[in-house]
């Protein structure tokens, strides 16, 4: 098996095929979601020629890229599903539930032998002897149709070479034409006299009609020095090297190349690229319509799609940052002059603060990933999981166009997974006690994310048998948590996210209800976000993740209290009015509502809240900002509105440390600092 290190060369100067294994991996790990997301959602009864030709291409493009680069094992599991679809696609087999189960195992499988490849081939190699096997097996199981002869079958992969020592490289060499072919056979003297070169051997009968002589050549030297070790003998112009077979470059093997080679279609990992081999062209007979759709893989997404790292994408963010301060810096400066006199700078600088949001804007949605990048992992898992424990489950989604940050993304991920399994294993109910309670045998999952002002909001929500409020109250007196009957349902849900919590009557390898919800909770607060928990026992719960959107760029609000100057995220913002002298009300003390339409809301003094020194004491509150987060309304008391604006969201805790009820900060046209409001915060502490 080829080592995945880097093969360098004598000189320096050959291909490094280290440089496009993050290309590979990222490419294979792409096939094989697409793998798994069709055969998910497959239909046995009634599968097109399209779906099965689409599983072929992703397991086929696998299998290119991993003889490319010497991935032997990569290469013979990926054959063996070949082989296996390939009848699926022709007819000669129907499609049944265990081929979909295998196909499924055997993509885990590639999984892991991919990562282990990534990681410089540490670790022990899994056995999948059982997976090849159980692949033969049902690839055997059907019988052929007896027009179709034994070749239409999938073309075999060629016995595998032994592996290349790390840098080696078969190439093969091409002389001539020459007045005398035989005087090639002094590039083989030559060749053989210099010690750790390399080895070489003939590809021909010695005596060729068109005057052209081949070798094959394994070596680690670089194309120049051979060429320069060869025109000893033989004019430049005469001497030519190319690949040849799989562990060199992208390319089939040139003439005189292994035969097997060339005739497994579409060999390299480009396969859906504009002017790759299209597997049609070289496959068995099969039928026209299966051809043509397998001859045609959608091309746009190789050509519309640009790989780049995250490092690249912050450091634009950042940039645009940067300009977004300049762009308001010098708007706040020619405030002050008579557009009258400088028409022309007024109008450009109109042009700029236009086109730095569009850049803004645009830059911005680099970074975000639709929540179906997250949502695509759930069907499998689920698949798995009812299956093991007897019960029937629909999945549902939506929302699955709304979009988050990357960072959110990968941090959300193993919270939100620990959700579904639990709904999964200890929500959902077994289909006889489901038809028992009346309600049809199969569950219902639902996964749904939303944009709510400043926040997304992730759901995992069942129709399962929900929390039982007795159950958590027992058991929290049982483990000596202070839990009176008086608790309110919210309170009592609540509880289960105390350590080692859990209802579950039986332990088993699936987290239950409450196992680990303090590790989820405590991960969500990390993010800036919140749980909230709302159930009715015999019909279902819900769990609701808020997160802030933490965009580095935003459109706030800017207010003015005593001397200093805050930033409302605009998103939060509902609307603004003039403080009317009986407009405010005292409750319970130190509170203080408003009425707004019929319905009182809190107020949030952010003069008392943050301290704010008054160097003039006749000065009054006129101006009431009303916000919302979290599903909760609060009004602002301010002394005045600044203005809108676009500001750069910086990182507070990184630069000095956390402040409550502040999410960041962000530097002003002036040069001032001011603070960003976290309005969520602000509203929990009314809720207190």
């Amino acid at each position: 098996m080829a080592d995945t290190t880097a093969s360098n060369t004598s000189a320096g100067a050959g291909i490094d095929l280290s440089q496009f294994y993050q290309v590979f991996f990222e490419e294979a790990g792409e096939n094989l979601d697409r793998l798994e997301q069709l055969l998910l959602e497959i239909d046995i009864q009634t599968a097109d020629d399209e779906t099965l030709n689409s599983i072929f291409r992703c397991a086929h493009s696998v299998k290119g890229g991993a003889a490319t680069f010497g991935f032997a094992d990569v290469a013979e599991l990926t054959h063996e599903m070949e082989t296996l679809l390939d009848k699926l696609r022709r007819h000669e087999l129907a499609p049944t539930a265990p081929m979909v189960d295998v196909l499924l195992q055997a993509g885990d499988a590639l999984r892991a032998q991919l990562a282990r490849h990534q990681h410089g081939g540490e670790g022990e190699a899994a056995d999948t002897e059982p997976l090849v096997a159980g692949l033969r097996a049902l690839a055997a199981g059907g019988i052929a149709p007896a027009a179709v002869a034994p070749s239409a079958a999938a073309p075999t992969l060629a016995p595998a070479e032994p592996a290349l020592p790390a840098g080696q490289r078969t190439l093969e060499l091409t002389v001539g034409p020459l007045a005398a072919p035989e005087h090639a056979d002094n590039l083989v003297e030559l060749f053989g006299e210099i010690v750790d070169l390399g080895t070489i051997e003939a590809l021909d009968a010695g005596q060729p009609a068109d005057g052209m002589r081949r070798f094959k050549i394994v070596t680690q030297s670089s194309d120049a020095d051979l060429l320069d070790l060869f025109t000893f003998h033989v004019a430049r112009e005469h001497v030519k090297l190319a690949p040849l077979g799989p562990g060199y470059g992208f390319h089939a093997g040139a003439p005189g190349a292994p035969p097997q080679v060339v005739a497994d279609p579409g060999f390299g990992f480009f396969d859906d690229a504009p002017g790759a081999p299209v597997a049609s062209a070289v496959a068995a007979p099969a039928p026209a319509k299966a051809n043509a759709r397998a001859a045609a893989p959608p091309a746009t997404a190789e050509a519309s799609t640009l790989r780049v790292s995250v490092e690249k994408v912050d450091q634009l963010i950042n940039l645009v940052g940067e300009l977004v301060i300049t762009q308001a810096m010098l708007a706040q400066n020619s405030a002050k002059m008579d557009p009258a006199l400088y028409q022309q700078l007024a109008k450009g600088l109109a042009d700029l603060d236009r086109n730095t949001r569009g850049l803004q804007e645009s830059v911005m949605s680099i970074r975000m990933i639709p929540m179906s990048i997250v949502f695509s992992r759930f069907p499998r898992m689920l698949r798995d999981l009812s299956a093991k424990l007897g019960k029937k489950v629909e999945f549902v989604t939506q929302g699955e166009a709304t979009e988050l940050d990357k960072g959110l993304v990968e941090k959300i991920t193993d919270p939100l997974t620990h959700l579904v399994r639990n709904s999964c294993d200890h929500g959902i109910e077994r289909p006889a006690e489901r038809l028992a309670a009346g309600k049809p045998e199969t569950g219902t999952i639902t996964l749904a994310a939303s944009h709510q002002g400043g926040s997304i909001v992730i759901e995992v929500r069942d129709d399962g048998k929900g929390l039982s409020r007795e159950k958590l109250l027992a058991k929290a007196r049982e483990r000596g948590i202070d839990a009176p009957d008086t608790m309110t349902d919210p309170e009592v849900w609540s509880l289960i996210f105390a350590p080692g919590f859990s209802t579950a009557e039986i332990v088993t390898d699936v987290s239950g209800r409450g196992v680990g919800m303090d590790v989820v909770k405590r991960n969500i607060t990390a993010l800036g976000g919140t749980v909230e928990i709302d159930s009715a026992e015999g019909h279902g719960m819900s769990v609701k993740v808020r997160l802030p959107l933490t965009l580095a760029i935003m459109d706030g609000m800017s207010v003015g209290v005593g001397g200093e100057c805050y930033i409302v995220p605009l998103a939060s913002v509902i609307e603004s009015f003039q403080v009317q002298g009986d407009t405010v009300k005292h409750i319970g003390g130190s509170g203080q509502v408003v009425k707004v339409r019929d319905e009182f809301l809190p107020v949030v003094e952010l003069e008392r809240v943050f301290g704010v020194p008054r160097l003039d004491t006749g000065a009054s509150h006129p101006v009431m900002v009303v916000v919302e987060a979290e599903g909760h309304r609060a009004a602002l008391l301010v002394d005045e509105l600044l203005g809108q604006q676009q500001v750069v969201v910086k990182n507070l805790e990184a630069n000095y440390r956390r402040v409550s009820d502040i999410s960041g900060a962000t530097i002003m046209g002036d040069g001032r600092v001011a603070l960003i409001l976290d309005v969520g915060s602000l509203a929990r502490r009314t809720r207190h």
